[in-house]
């Protein structure tokens, strides 16, 4: 028995070694995947197996479905003609605005209204009371939809407004939303909301749903008030439930133009997961007015893009930097290319500033992310630890430029999730934006480059330890 477990081991390591090999983009991460099976003995081949493995290389996990969206287009244009936006005047904001509409088909608009959400207090006030102004449609996507008494302010909110003869959809993903399997997911059902996971975790395509999740979190009400950003339905944005404290995170509220844009993302979604082909896309857009000065893009990306648009909206924008950066994020793992982009602009004198939690949920996260921090010091990169835990995705540049989304700043947002973020052209957004970051850094704890370098050598070790598993995380 030892012997064919043996045997075994070493053709399953042979073959998924061959496979590193052969289909590794970054000779960085396959590393770490070889380092992985070696030093785990089928565990290690296991993992690579469930969430290494480049699966758009291996037509046999491609699926049908997975085919479809790769090769879907919206119908018609996404936006209207008159309030898109070439900004001729400006080569920055052109070239960036070029490049998300190569990336994600999506076109900038002005005439947007944008509020910026500053807690999940402010975004669940916001987001109710516009729920309850509904009359024809509420759509809701979200990452986690956990129990508690948010989600049951929703259906209790959903029951009245169905009677009201407004529909309800609800897209969640399978993992994050994990608990809402059975009994809880049938109390939406019993009422009349049509409710469906995105890509459903089964054991007939486990090996291929598991490592891609749907990372987006949208709301959109008759077409004409949307909300995105990073604010999952959860309790801990409302109160205390852990050592965390309340956690804080950065949400938006959009009317205009953009709102259609914006409702594409969830209907190709819900077209995909309902699997209703009588589903109309074209049914649930109408026309929109301008209501506001602001001009913004949204940003998405998946598993099936053809290019990896999270990073390369992230990068882009920092190369367009003249003057400052700012970037907030509880999980800053971004790859080499990211992190010699950083290092390049910083050395070029711009100013950069990284606003992180001191404490974090994921250990594992937390010691891969300071293993970065000594070569970032040392190019002048600014390091703050902020007192309490921030789930927000921000990246400010300069007066007039500012990304809030799901898009961590991490591989798995660059690569394996869906993720959507609004890219705003905004000066007031953007000093908005900025004073923020102001008021935390004045109560944040800034790391120097020598006390930095004095920290114990267990932190040192587990660094340089779960380093190695960037890719994973």
């Amino acid at each position: 028995m030892k012997t064919v477990f043996t045997i075994l081991y070493l053709i399953l390591s042979i073959w998924a070694i061959g496979a590193i090999i052969y289909h590794g983009r970054r000779p960085s991460r396959s590393i770490s995947w070889v380092l992985a099976i070696i030093a785990l003995p089928i565990i290690g081949v296991v993992l690579y197996y469930l969430f290494g493995m480049n699966r758009r290389k291996f037509k046999f996990f491609n699926g049908k479905d997975f085919d479809r969206r790769r090769h879907y287009r919206f119908p018609g244009d996404s936006t209207l003609e008159k309030f898109q936006v070439n900004f001729d005047a400006d080569i920055r904001k052109k070239r960036l605005s070029t490049l998300i509409q190569s990336n994600a088909n999506t076109k900038a608009t002005c005439g947007n209204q944008i509020k910026v959400l500053q807690d999940g207090g402010e975004t669940f006030n916001a987001l109710f009371k516009a729920m309850e102004e509904a009359e024809h449609f509420i759509h809701l996507q979200y990452y986690i939809l956990e129990q508690g008494g948010l989600l049951d302010k929703m259906l209790e909110l959903f029951q009245r407004k169905i009677k009201e003869g407004v529909q309800v959809r609800i897209l969640y993903d399978s993992l994050g939303s994990y608990h809402l399997r059975g009994r809880p997911k049938k109390h939406f059902q019993d009422i009349g909301v049509e409710i469906h996971p995105i890509m459903p975790i089964r054991l007939n395509n486990l090996l291929f749903s598991l490592n891609f999740r749907n990372h987006r979190k949208i709301v959109v009400i008759d077409n004409k008030v949307a909300f995105t950003g990073g604010v999952n339905v959860s309790d801990k944005y409302i109160r205390r439930e852990s050592e965390l404290g309340k956690w804080k995170d950065t949400h938006l509220k959009l009317e205009g133009p953009i709102v259609n844009d914006i409702h594409l993302v969830f209907l190709k979604d819900y077209y995909f997961a309902s699997k209703n082909g009588d589903f109309r896309i074209q049914d649930y857009l109408f026309e929109q007015d301008e209501v506001g000065t602001a001009c913004a893009q949204v940003v998405v990306g998946g598993p099936d893009s053809d290019h990896p648009a999270i990073m390369q909206q992230y990068i882009s924008m920092m190369n367009q930097a003249q003057r400052s950066i700012f970037i907030a994020n509880p999980y800053f793992l971004p790859g080499e290319a990211f992190l010699q982009t950083l290092k390049i602009v910083a050395m070029e004198g711009v100013d950069i500033t990284l606003l992180i939690p001191k404490k974090s949920d994921s250990i594992a996260a937390m010691f891969a992310m300071f293993s970065q921090f000594e070569e970032l010091l040392n190019v002048g990169v600014n390091i703050y630890l902020r007192e309490d835990f921030s789930h927000s995705k921000i990246l400010v540049v300069d007066d007039d430029l500012v990304s809030i989304g799901s898009g961590n700043f991490d591989i798995r947002s660059f690569e394996l999730n869906y993720e959507a973020n609004i890219l705003i052209y905004d000066q007031e957004i953007t000093d908005e934006l900025k004073e923020e970051f102001f008021t935390v850094c004045k109560k944040a704890d800034i790391m120097t480059l020598e006390r930095f370098r004095n920290r114990p050598f267990w932190r040192k070790f587990l660094e340089g330890l779960f380093k190695f598993l960037k890719p994973l995380l």
